[in-house]
């Protein structure tokens, strides 16, 4: 695997590294050594796929909030999505930054998104899926979230046809949770 810094501090990129013959390729999605041999601690305790019908659905902004944050570890195993990250830690030198970045089943690239970050992606193509891992159990009282449309961000989604759930669409704006 390559890891690559992106420009939210501590997420990161990792770009497997397949082994590639006529029957198609076998690739490494985990491994606790060479996550913290690149400097990420991470261990899993559940993981969670998401199925998006159509082109354009978006879900997020979410994370836990303490006293149970979550770090994720995303990938895209159908079809492509554009996957983002939100920096919502006060004391980083990335507060309030977006990053995103294209997974697609094809590229079998990961984006590694820290604890106290907000996640979502949209779906590029019709039957889209998403699996990711997490660092923490799902807690009802520490889930929440941010707007995906929210002006602080201002994130760049690249479809304009936006499909979304009320939660998603009912987050607080981030001014507002303050």
């Amino acid at each position: 695997m390559q890891f690559s810094d992106t420009e939210i501090h501590g997420a990161k990129i990792i770009d497997p590294t397949p082994h590639e013959d006529f029957r198609g390729r076998f690739m490494r999605a985990w491994c606790e050594k060479e996550f913290s041999d690149n400097g990420i601690n991470f261990r899993p305790v559940q993981t969670n796929m998401g199925y998006s019908i159509r082109k354009g659905t978006i879900r997020g902004m979410h994370f836990q909030k303490e006293p149970a944050p979550e770090a994720k570890l995303v990938r895209c195993t159908r079809g492509r999505i554009f996957d983002v990250v939100i920096d919502l830690r006060p004391g980083s030198p990335t507060f309030c930054n977006w990053y995103g970045i294209e997974l697609s089943a094809k590229n079998g690239r990961m984006l590694f998104v820290p604890e106290l970050c907000a996640h979502g992606c949209q779906s590029l193509e019709d039957d889209t899926e998403i699996y990711y891992m997490t660092s923490q159990f799902f807690a009802p009282s520490a889930a929440t979230g941010v707007r995906f449309d929210d002006p602080t961000f201002n994130i760049q989604w690249p479809l304009a046809e936006v499909i979304a759930s009320d939660q998603d669409r009912k987050w607080p704006l981030y001014g507002e949770q303050i």
